[in-house]
């Protein structure tokens, strides 16, 4: 499994996005309300002039927190939201997906890489965005997910 620095870490676990002032929200109620949402947080991060590098990290990395909270956490229950807060600075991205479901332990996601799990369907999510973002954290209960991404050169 692919580990990271304990300042990265910190620094995902640092804002609190439901006291942000500048924090944009969104509730999703259907996967089709996910190309709004890339599509909007794309148009914040070229006007401040992020390289399309950085763009492309984080529309995949909330893509597939977006999927893995509708599929895993929702359990494809239509009644159940998905939320969304997301703050972009001229520095870095912040982005909290939370879910409606119990939550899960992320170390207990079996990890892609290893040969035992080369023809899984599914698994990679997790491991993309931890390799996409600067810091992927969790809550205690595992039902949200905040997504750091610095600019490239930053």
């Amino acid at each position: 499994m692919h580990h990271y620095g304990k300042e990265q870490r910190e620094r995902a676990a640092m804002i609190d996005l439901g006291t942000h002032e500048s924090t944009r929200r969104v509730v999703l109620r259907s996967l089709g309300e996910v190309r709004p949402l890339a599509e909007a947080l794309e148009n914040w991060m070229r006007v401040l002039g992020f390289p399309r590098k950085d763009i492309f990290a984080v529309k995949l990395a909330l893509g597939e927190a977006v999927v893995n909270a509708f599929r895993h956490g929702n359990l494809g229950d239509p009644s159940k939201v998905v939320r969304v807060n997301y703050v972009v600075t001229l520095a870095e991205v912040f982005i909290e997906v939370d879910d409606d479901g119990p939550g899960f332990d992320p170390n207990q996601v079996p990890d892609p890489l290893a040969a035992a799990n080369s023809e899984r369907m599914s698994g990679r999510g997790l491991f993309l965005m931890r390799v996409y973002m600067s810091g992927v954290s969790f809550n205690p209960q595992g039902n949200r997910v905040t997504l750091w991404r610095r600019r490239s050169g930053a």
